[in-house]
């Protein structure tokens, strides 16, 4: 099983697969030399850095994330304010406290190896580790994979993962497609978040799943009130000004619409995006959803609802979010949430899709109506490249989470029109979406090779 808080989980920026993921990885692998008792006995760690990982790296953080992994950092619990300090004392002293408990010599410039004509097996973005003994011979080696959203699976975990689905499953409701989804929410008279409920609530009782379901969520609504409040340039090297403050200051002057002005509350749903992936973009507290590249879309959903519908409220996040994780799930099992993998369809289409649904579904849409507003919101995404400028999560990225936001409201409307029926299966274009990134060249996959990355107009 997935688990809703895989799909959300509280990190830092700017990207899930290219920072979190390695960051998890750099610590799981100091974790595993101390199980085996072999940390005292390391004396040096080189870090190579493979494909997507190697050619997007210092753009997304990869190298910083990987030395904080390996002090022992978490993404979940890091201070992102105390980040620079941090690089900067390995810098100047080059040297890295294994765990926070063991030091050994450690220099950026040759331990840490980018090795970006290289592509391993399995999946674009990979990373290994090799921890030395005091001659120089290998004490431990270990290879990993950032799959996408933060997930992480050490090599020896591949052949698992192929033969997951034939492991009996131990959840209530399990499902692998849509299909299945809304056969078992029919026969067993759920909602999908009540199916989704009752499965996590396998995993941890009900009273912790809607706890930390609105720890979430209100994670996400700080990060809009900071991303609006900070000013100044993005970090990188592009010198893009931070605009969300800006925004809202002339937002503010307009005055909050009321709810029948659509045009106008859906300027606010650009700023709330907006705020949110510059605050990732600046390496900020965020929440993954289901990726850090496309985190600013379900913030704006969700911030957009308590805003300009007159009803809402704080507790219908839980219908929300496990909507929604539902939604990801799918994708998950049935094609990628990783933009080196199927390009940015696979992030900010799919958290597109999940918030397209979950909104339906606080909008009293049925079964039929949510997955068909899921389907209408990926159906117009398939086929979107991930082609960042300098490997940056700012161009394109920060605007296109405010038009995934704003296709996600146009397709509910639109299902929520209908009765329910169309001719394109969420399944379906789940599919099309996985083939469609296997076909696409990898110069359009977060490798920033291709598209906007290398057509800079020229004045």
């Amino acid at each position: 099983m997935i688990s809703l808080f895989e799909l959300f989980s509280i990190g830092i920026g700017p990207s899930s697969s290219h920072t979190v993921g390695p960051m998890k990885a750099a610590n799981a692998f100091v974790t595993l030399l101390k199980d085996q008792h072999q940390l005292n006995l390391c004396t040096k760690i080189t870090v190579e850095l493979f494909g997507s990982l190697a050619l997007t790296g210092i753009g997304h953080a990869t190298d910083k994330a990987v030395l904080l992994g390996l002090e022992g950092f978490s993404p979940a619990t890091i201070n992102p304010d105390q980040i620079p300090d941090l690089l900067a004392r390995i810098s100047l002293q080059k040297q890295l406290n294994l765990l926070q408990e063991y030091k050994i010599h450690f220099d950026r410039s040759t331990d840490l190896i980018f090795r970006s004509h290289e592509t391993l097996p399995y999946h674009a973005n990979a990373l290994r580790f090799t921890a030395h003994r005091e001659q120089g011979e290998i004490l431990y080696s270990a290879t990993y994979f950032s799959v996408g959203g933060g997930f992480i699976l050490h090599e020896d975990e591949i052949n698992l993962a192929h033969i997951i689905t034939d492991i009996t499953e131990t959840v209530p409701y399990p499902f692998h497609s849509a299909k299945k989804l809304l056969d078992q929410c029919i026969a067993h008279g759920l909602t999908i978040a009540e199916l989704m409920l009752a499965n996590e609530c396998h995993l941890r009782s009900e009273n912790e799943v809607k706890t930390k379901i609105l720890e979430i969520a209100d994670t996400m609504l700080a990060c809009i009130d900071r991303g609006c409040q900070v000013k100044g340039i993005l970090p990188g090297g592009l010198n893009i000004p931070r605009r969300a403050h800006n925004l809202l200051l002339k937002l503010q002057q307009k005055g909050l619409p009321s709810s029948h002005e659509q045009t106008s509350s859906l300027e606010w749903l650009n700023l709330f995006a907006i705020a949110v992936n510059e605050e990732n973009a600046a390496g900020g507290r965020v929440v993954t959803a289901p990726t850090n590249g496309a985190a600013g879309i379900i913030p704006a959903i969700w911030a957009y609802y308590l805003r300009f519908y007159p009803h809402a409220k704080r507790e219908d996040a839980i219908e929300f979010f496990l909507t929604a994780g539902a939604i990801a799930i799918l994708y998950k099992k049935g094609a990628s949430i990783s933009g080196a993998e199927v390009g940015c369809q696979g992030e900010v289409g799919v958290a597109c899709s999940m918030a397209a649904g979950a909104l339906t579904a606080l909008l009293k849409g049925d079964l039929h109506q949510i997955e068909n507003a899921a389907e209408i919101a990926m159906e117009h995404h398939l086929g979107l490249t991930c082609d960042p400028i300098m490997g940056l999560v700012q161009i394109p990225c920060i605007e296109r989470n405010a038009m995934g936001a704003m296709k996600a409201v146009n397709a509910s409307k639109l299902a929520l029109l209908g009765d329910g029926s169309h001719y394109v299966s969420l399944d379906k274009v789940i599919a099309t979406m996985k083939q469609t990134g296997m076909d696409m060249m990898s110069i359009y996959k977060e490798t920033s090779l291709g598209g906007l990355a290398v057509n800079l107009p020229e004045c």
